[in-house]
């Protein structure tokens, strides 16, 4: 398996991001700052599904429905909001690619998968290692990248 996909979903992200400035969210939705605090936990928690795939584990799972929004507020507040956040989702993202390059056939390997965001992603199941990264690359990252863009207040 290529990261080339995934990492062309991260620099849509970025590009969304690059210069921007963000008004604040709407009632209820989460604000630059907890999106890009959500990206980053959720790319630690992809690096550690995928650094167990690599050591040979015969089970590894990837479980994004325990992120809420007090750690992300205090992820923001860790990294001095979206300047550190930006910089940090560089390097996780840099480093869940240079994995996913490194998978090979253990890309197939079934992890038992937890994801909800809502209607768009509602999986708890095992799946094929490449398919989460799929969804990952397909349809997480550009769902976050319109969130962000609408929330821009710059064009």
């Amino acid at each position: 398996m290529e990261s080339g996909g995934l990492r062309r979903a991260y620099d849509g992200v970025f590009a969304e991001i690059d210069g921007a400035t963000f008004g604040p969210a709407p009632q209820g939705r989460l604000s630059a700052e907890q999106i890009m605090a959500h990206l980053v936990a959720n790319d630690e928690l992809m690096i550690q599904a995928t650094e167990a795939l690599l050591a040979g584990s015969p089970y590894a799972y990837y479980d994004l429905d325990d992120m809420h929004r007090p750690q992300l507020d205090a992820l923001v507040a860790e990294q001095g909001g979206m300047r550190g956040l930006t910089a940090l989702l560089h390097d996780t993202s840099e480093r869940l690619c240079a994995l996913v390059d490194q998978l090979g056939l253990n890309a197939e390997t079934p992890v038992a998968t937890c994801l909800r965001e809502g209607p768009d992603l509602d999986i708890d199941e095992p799946l094929p290692w490449s398919r989460t990264l799929n969804l990952h690359a397909k349809v997480h990252l550009p769902k976050h990248q319109a969130q962000l863009h609408a929330l821009r207040t710059n064009p």
